[in-house]
C-alpha cells in the first residue's frame, strides 16, 4: 500500500519502520512542521492514511481525510466527544474511519477477555470487588489513559455493581473508594511503555489480569494491519470489529 502518516513522532516513525519493513511505500508525512502540506490532493496520493497526531490537531485530519475520500486508520484519543458527527460525516461523504483507544493485537486480545470476565464475575458482585491500575512513562500527559478508559468502561459494561469510573491516585484509591465507583489507580513512572491490570479482590482471594507492554512496537504493528485491513473499505469502524473473536 501507499501510506500517509499524519503525525511523525515516537509512534509515527515506529509505524513507518514496521510499514517499509511489510513493503508497504509512505507517500506522505506530516507533522508540526509541514501541517500545510495535508491537503485532498497530497491526500490522495495514498491509499490509506494512519494518524497519530495530538487532540489539538486531530480533528482536523480527520475531516481533511474524510474529504478527500481516503481510508484512516485514528490513534489519537482526546476527540470521541464529536464521535457521533465525524461518523455522521463519514457516513454521508462514504469514506472510512478506524478509530481505537489501542490496536495492539495483544490489547485488542485483552479487551476481550476482560468483557467475559467481568461478564462472569457479574455473578459473584457480593464477593467480589474490581478495581483497575494502569502504568505509563512520565511523559503521557493524560490519565488515565484511553486503553484503561476503554478497559473500564468494558468492566461497567457486564459489572452492574459498578456505575462509573474514577481516576485517581493510589492512596485516594484506598480512602476515597465509593462502592458504586470503579477506581482507576494511575501512575506515571520512567518510561514504563503501558502496564494495565484488572483486579478481583475478595476476603479470600485476589484474581489479578494483567497486560505489560514491552514497547510501542505492539501499537504500531497493531495500526499498520488495521491500515492493511481497512484498505478497499468504506463505513465508520471501531478496532474492536478488526478483532471480532467469535467466543
Amino acid at each position: 500500500m501507499k501510506l500517509a502518516l499524519l503525525g511523525y513522532g515516537k509512534m509515527g516513525k515506529m509505524i513507518e519502520a514496521i510499514a517499509l519493513d511489510r513493503n508497504h511505500e509512505i507517500v506522505l508525512i506530516i507533522d508540526q512542521h509541514n501541517a500545510d502540506e495535508l491537503t485532498v490532493e497530497n491526500l490522495r496520493k495514498a491509499d490509506v492514511a494512519i494518524e497519530f497526531s495530538t487532540p489539538n490537531t486531530v480533528l482536523n485530519n480527520i475531516e481533511t481525510c474524510i474529504k478527500a475520500g481516503v481510508p484512516l486508520v485514528v490513534g489519537t484519543t482526546g476527540w470521541y466527544g464529536h464521535l457521533q458527527k465525524v461518523k455522521d460525516d463519514c457516513i454521508t461523504a462514504n469514506s472510512a474511519v478506524m478509530y481505537g483507544s489501542n490496536f495492539s493485537v495483544g490489547v485488542n486480545i485483552f479487551f476481550k477477555v476482560n468483557q467475559l470476565l467481568a461478564k462472569m464475575m457479574n455473578n459473584f458482585a457480593d464477593q467480589y470487588d474490581v478495581a483497575m491500575e494502569e502504568i505509563h512513562h512520565v511523559h503521557k500527559l493524560d490519565s488515565p489513559s484511553g486503553t484503561a478508559i476503554t478497559i473500564a468502561e468494558d468492566i461497567l459494561g457486564e459489572f452492574k455493581a459498578k456505575t462509573e469510573w474514577v481516576d485517581v491516585n493510589a492512596d485516594a484509591a484506598v480512602t476515597n473508594q465509593k462502592p458504586d465507583a470503579l477506581i482507576i489507580a494511575s501512575y506515571r513512572e520512567g518510561e514504563v511503555p503501558g502496564t494495565h491490570a484488572v483486579i478481583y479482590d475478595s476476603d479470600v482471594d485476589r484474581i489479578e489480569f494483567k497486560h505489560v507492554a514491552h514497547g510501542r512496537q505492539g501499537f504500531a504493528l497493531g495500526a499498520v494491519l488495521a491500515a492493511e485491513w481497512l484498505k478497499g473499505k468504506t463505513g465508520f469502524f471501531s478496532v474492536k470489529e478488526m478483532y471480532n473473536f467469535n467466543l
